[in-house]
């Protein structure tokens, strides 16, 4: 006997921006759908039917048409009182995106979205506790615990590798150009305060979590921001003035599980030029042993075999630092961390549960991002209250 083959109808907003494209439609979505649709664990499969949504008609429809998808809308609203969509993705400007999820959620959709949630804390509390309230599965992007290489550092973290926990430190950034002789590789908006720019609302987010992932629980924060250059030239080649932070230090307290004390620390820039492996390093210091974790790769130095360096400014180093690491195996097969969450929150949406990256996960990015700016302007540490729903 034929059964019945169930669809999930996603309304894709902000589809033509350059994350909604590239991550979650080209390198997600896509290749969900092509492949036949998402695979469950009794072996059936659920098709996937995405909706193109966004405020420029021409390119939705060169879009559409380009990858095959039967529907498209300029029509948020409409699409999101479409009793046949399932899920609303959003990836639009931060300054939109409340709204958005509010709306969805009162009307019974499930949202999957990415960061921040919203540009206040309140706002994100509020999405929050109408997530809790609605009972619909939301999900909030936390793509970078879903990469190689934070995967790698992770399973060392799980199996005891570094001893006492003692730090991390990460690095994050490269040369955004200024647009005027070399375009800029980011839209105008990100250093427009007023627009919703800025490094520390952008990035420290994504620290929040990162760090929830891998140490444990950011107590404080300790955060200096900056506006290293303070013109730029936007899209149509017209000069204006940075209104926002283009690099933040930060510096955090940790507590891990077991109620170690973790020191954190860091860089984030669009002003900064790379000498390392990749734009994005962390290295987590233990007394057992140390790691340093980019993207893909991911080095450890246990003990046993750290060497014992002598400082001497009169020769040059001779010892080759970086060889002197291992690097960790992955041991398994990892798709595209965007992908890999979208199947997993899926999954969770299918199943009818709440899924493990949720609206409250992301309010407490929101916070982060918050405190660090009222940090900078007060020049003091902050404690990090929680937060109640």
């Amino acid at each position: 006997m034929a059964t019945e083959t169930r669809t999930l109808r996603i309304a894709m907003n902000g589809i033509t921006g350059r994350m909604g494209y590239r991550q979650h439609l080209l390198r997600s979505i896509l290749p969900i759908r092509d492949a036949g649709g998402l695979l469950l664990e009794d072996g059936s499969r659920v098709l996937i039917e995405p909706i193109l949504v966004g405020r420029n008609e021409a390119k939705l429809r060169e879009l559409a048409e380009l990858h095959k998808v039967s529907e498209w809308s300029t029509d948020l609203d409409a699409v999101i009182a479409d009793p046949s969509v399932d899920v609303v993705f959003d990836a639009s400007m931060t300054s939109l995106r409340a709204e958005t999820l509010r709306k969805a959620m009162r009307s019974g959709k499930h949202v999957f979205t990415e960061k921040p949630t919203a540009e206040t804390l309140d706002e994100a509390i509020e999405l929050a506790r109408i997530g809790r309230e609605t009972g619909v599965t939301a999900g909030v992007v936390h793509d970078k615990l879903y990469l190689p290489g934070l995967v790698k550092l992770r399973r060392l973290v799980d199996e005891g590798f570094f001893g006492r926990i003692l730090s991390i430190r990460g690095e994050f950034g490269y040369w955004v150009f200024e647009g005027d002789v070399q375009p800029a590789q980011r839209p105008s908006w990100n250093y427009r305060k007023e627009d919703g720019g800025g490094m520390t609302t952008d990035m420290f987010c994504h620290w929040n979590y990162v760090l929830e992932g891998i140490i444990g629980k950011v107590k404080s924060v300790n955060a200096l921001t900056a506006t290293h250059i303070p013109t730029r030239w936007d899209e149509a080649g017209q000069p204006y003035t940075a209104t926002a932070d283009d690099a933040s230090y930060g510096i955090f307290e940790l507590e891990t599980p077991g109620g170690d004390a973790v020191v954190g620390q860091i860089n984030s820039s669009w002003a900064v030029r790379v000498y390392r492996d990749e734009l994005v390093e962390f290295q987590v210091d233990g007394t057992h042993g140390s790691a340093v974790a980019g993207l893909t790769k991911c080095v450890a130095q246990h003990r046993a075999h750290t060497p014992k360096p002598v400082w001497n400014p009169d020769l040059p180093v001779t010892e080759s630092f970086r060889s002197q690491w291992q690097e960790v195996p992955a041991n398994q097969d990892l798709d595209n961390g965007f992908k890999l969450q979208w199947e997993e929150f899926l999954r969770d949406v299918l199943a009818g549960r709440e899924h493990r990256y949720g609206l409250l996960s992301a309010a407490r990015g929101v916070q982060l991002a918050e405190l660090g700016l009222q940090s900078n302007a007060e020049r003091r540490t902050i404690e990090i209250p929680e937060i109640v729903l």
